[in-house]
């Protein structure tokens, strides 16, 4: 972490100390809230339908906002964002848009571009880049193309478009800084990059979140003109002014449903939220008010000369209006930005290479702006509002109705702010990994709140994602948990044992969920509905089986196997000081074990997961009858079980005797069951301790197909299905029903699980980063003499260690430039590759082309694919 002299260190604290509340106002808007889950009130759950794009700009939301560049309080009452018009548009350019998953040829995509380039943890200094076309966007063109497409064609993009090739477009440099905690600034440079003069109409916008419409009784606030700024007046949040420099007008309509629009109801005079894009577009001077409103913009009528720029500056400001609110704006960004460098300049210290360095800044400040105001209360929700039109009965048995406990009202860190508007439970706990780096007590809360009672279901279900909190993803909590108390240990050489103990209280609830609900047989072997990996397998495993029988899950049971191991570990932790953990380490100690034996002998069957002639791991399916078959994928299904893997040193454990005397109670009383899986009697490199699923054959031969060119490593990293089965599809058969699992290493080609999203080839960067921690784990014990070949078929023996080095440099290479200057995250594109105003604006996407690196799925999905920051830094620590 940066010096404790470091200024936003300084702020980190007095925020975490509760002496200035740095982190009330950040870039928590959404990218995107139609189309979601908490907007549906529709009979059949079509969230997309229900509230499209068309309709967003007329109707008012009910839980969260949208917004280009936004910016609002951490309760979501007041935003900012920026609106823009080229005059050709027919919509007033106030949202991204994007394809639903109907309307995408792959999924929903987000048809925009723009750039999370830089920000502080309190965001005192934040940046981002949207590039806007000067011709008329092209949204018919991107719906009616991607429509045309079927699943053999790769997505067609805004840039595929030709829209950007003559350079007709403005980059519209969004920038905040803030004079103190709640004095937030708002830059705006746009940049016209064509070859002509051209006009733009710039509104930077302040609006309240609908509050009052939804008969809770709750005052209407207001924001009132008052010279050349505008009064915000508003019950709690307190007295604020926005100062405008220089608009041409500034103009004022509701934050309210146009009823007229979209449902032919008369007119009835009133304004609403569409009022903005009436008025410039339509020409309806009516459709807003000079003087008050709930939502407010200041109006830029501007005409940029070629390759000039011109600069818009806004303040939101606490108490009155200030009598000169731009005479210290320019100096207060030189010194934030300043700062922002100076943090960034000791947290890469080690980082020497500078493109490395700008790699890993973009995906902070993406983990960064991904952070989201999200507002669920699914009582609410299931029984509407009072001044609204009732549900239709068919909700209060549909999505999510089992939790009415849920009343979610917080900032988390998010996948991706439009394609993912959502927490993710599984996804979360790899961003606040990343989080840990830039704010360690924000990461912590997160991990927490996760866990609390608004959260977490009373049975211990942990909620999956916004479309079904009942999904199951993998349960990887607690390798969180652990990864962000080494982490403040590392820093600061002792860990919050405090937070360790409530997340680990919690997690004691879940794991609990887990052996009562996910073991229905009682045989330590597990299911888990998709667990996160949409497609990689035969069955659609969030449906029932298509066939009369059971899988049985290499990954669900590995999945288990590690969440014993993450808990065990932090037990044995939690006991350095209070031995009534010692008692709870040997029964996670059990668990791992009978799970072990399990995998090893199915049901007491002699089945196993592990394969002797392949050496792989296999799911498998038993029919009712009790035939048994091995499911022969080849994925990373097959590759889970090495993540359950645990090194102790016997330091820590000579100081828990209880426990000792129970452990050697296991190991001299089920001698079989212990050597399937451990190696904990036996001394390691430096008197280390192993326990784990894989012992050295093991390992090795899952090192041989992991390593080899021709299954699963790729040039940029593991791929999610080997490569053999390009040539070899594996095929299943059973009655009317087959199934084909071909190596796919871009988008899917199939709408299995929604089909939006593709597990059958490319590279998926947190599974790749568990294979990288899992080696160095394996490299702690077995040491430097442990060598395997690495590529298969090189002769270059290696350690675990330095194939750990050699898989992060090879994800990390997925953004970096190549000996040619170009990057294979943007694929074939050459403006991306060559062009000075986009070559070093990185994207994260969800996932990547197992063959050639290429972005794939979401562009922003900084939340996971940031890991790369986390390779970075320890590549050089």
């Amino acid at each position: 972490m940066p010096a404790k002299t470091d200024p936003e260190r300084q702020r980190l604290d007095e925020a975490n100390a509760r002496q200035q509340p740095w982190r009330k106002w950040g870039p928590y808007v959404s990218e995107r809230q139609w189309g979601t889950v908490r907007e549906d009130y529709s009979a059949d759950g079509d969230a997309w339908n229900y509230l499209p794009h068309d309709h967003a700009r007329s109707r008012a939301y009910r839980w969260g906002e949208d917004g280009i560049g936004g910016f609002c309080d951490a309760k979501q009452t007041l935003c900012v964002a920026v609106a823009l018009w080229n005059g050709k548009d027919p919509i007033l350019k106030e949202r991204m848009f994007g394809l639903s998953n109907r309307e995408g040829n792959h999924g929903e995509d987000v048809e925009e571009l723009y750039y999370y380039l830089d920000a502080l943890p309190t965001y005192s200094y934040a940046r981002m880049l949207y590039k806007y076309p000067q011709a008329e966007f092209p949204y018919n063109l991107l719906v009616q193309e991607n429509g045309r497409r079927d699943r053999r064609q790769p997505e067609f993009e805004i840039i595929d478009t030709g829209i950007f090739d003559a350079d007709r477009y403005f980059d519209v440099d969004i920038e905040y800084a803030k004079a103190d905690a709640e004095d937030v600034l708002l830059r705006l440079t746009i940049h016209n990059r064509g070859p002509d003069e051209a006009a733009i109409h710039v509104l930077p916008q302040a609006w309240f979140r609908n509050t009052w419409s939804w008969g809770t009784d709750k005052p209407k606030p207001s924001l009132e003109r008052a010279g050349d700024d505008v009064v915000v007046k508003h019950e709690t949040l307190g007295a604020y002014a926005i100062h405008f420099d220089g608009p041409d007008e500034i103009k004022f309509c509701e934050n309210e449903t146009n009823v007229a629009r979209l449902y032919g109801s008369e007119e009835t005079g009133h304004l609403y939220k569409d009022g903005f894009h009436d008025y410039l577009v339509g020409g309806r001077k009516h459709a807003v008010a000079s003087h008050k409103g709930t939502k407010a913009a200041g109006i830029y009528r501007r005409t940029v000369a070629a390759g000039a720029s011109t600069i818009i500056r806004v303040r939101l400001s606490p108490g009155p209006t200030k009598p000169a609110p731009f005479a210290d704006f320019e100096q207060i960004f030189d010194r934030r930005k300043s700062e922002a460098d100076a943090f960034y300049a000791e947290l890469q210290g080690k980082v020497l290479d500078e493109d490395l360095r700008r790699i890993q800044r973009q995906a902070f400040a993406g983990v960064l702006w991904s952070k989201q105001y999200f507002y669920y209360d699914v009582t609410e929700w299931l029984d509407g509002d009072p001044a609204e039109p009732k549900p239709p009965k068919s909700r209060l048995t549909g999505r999510n109705h089992e939790w009415v406990h849920a009343t979610m009202e917080d900032v988390v860190s998010m996948p991706d702010k439009w394609e993912f508007p959502w927490f993710a439970g599984w996804d979360w706990a790899f961003h606040l990994t990343t989080l840990a780096y830039l704010d360690l007590e924000d990461a912590k809360y997160q991990l927490i709140l996760l866990g609390q009672s608004w959260y977490m279901h009373p049975n211990g279900q942990l909620p999956a994602y916004e479309w079904n909190f009942s999904d199951v993803n993998p349960p990887v909590q607690a390798w969180a948990a652990l990864r962000l108390y080494d982490a403040e240990r590392q820093r600061n050489g002792k860990g919050d044992r405090k937070f360790l103990e409530r997340v680990f209280t919690k997690l004691l609830l879940n794991f609990t969920w887990w052996v009562n609900r996910k073991d229905p047989r009682g045989l330590n072997v597990f299911e888990g509905g998709f667990l996160g990996m949409d497609n990689i397998g035969v069955f659609d495993r969030s449906a029932p089986l298509p066939v009369d029988g059971m899988q049985v899950q290499s990954d669900g049971t590995s999945w288990m196997a590690i969440f014993s191991l993450n808990m065990l570990r932090i037990a044995i932790e939690l006991a350095q000081e209070d031995d009534a953990y010692q008692d709870i380490a040997t029964k996670f100690f059990e668990h791992f074990l009978m799970i072990g034996g399990a995998m090893t002998n199915l049901g007491g069957k002699g089945l196993s997961l592990w394969d002797d002639t392949d050496n792989f791991f296999y799911d498998w399916l038993v029919m009712s009858d009790g035939e048994a078959t091995p499911l022969r994928v080849r994925s990373l299904v097959g590759l889970i079980p090495m993540f359950a893997v645990e090194v102790a040193d016997m330091a820590s454990l000579n100081n828990l005797p209880s426990f000792a005397r129970q452990r050697d109670w296991y190991l001299r009383y089920r001698p079989k069951l212990a050597a399937l899986v451990s190696r904990w009697n036996t001394p390691g490199a430096e008197d280390r301790r192993l326990i784990a699923i894989m012992r050295a054959f093991r390992a090795t031969k899952l090192l041989e197909r992991l390593l080899d060119k021709n299954e699963f490593l790729s040039d940029y990293g593991i791929r999610a299905l080997s490569r053999y089965h390009l040539e070899h599809p594996y095929v299943f058969e059973a009655g009317d029903f087959r199934s084909e699992v071909k190596y796919v290493p871009a988008e899917s080609d199939s709408d299995l699980f929604g089909g939006n999203s593709n597990w059958r080839g490319p590279i998926w960067m947190p599974l790749n980063y568990l294979i990288i921690e899992s080696l160095n784990k394996f490299h702690k014990f077995y040491g430097d003499d442990f060598r395997v070949e690495c590529p298969i078929g090189s002769a270059q023996m290696l350690s675990l260690k330095e194939i750990a080095d050699v898989l992060r440099s090879r994800l990390i290479n997925i953004f970096r430039r190549d000996e040619k200057g170009r990057r294979p995250v943007f694929g074939g594109y050459e403006k991306m590759q060559t062009d000075p105003h986009f070559r070093d604006h990185i994207l994260f996407h969800e996932y990547f082309d197992g063959d050639d690196g290429r972005g794939l799925g979401a562009s922003h999905q900084t939340g996971w694919s940031a890991l790369v920051a986390n390779m970075i830094a320890e590549l050089h620590e």
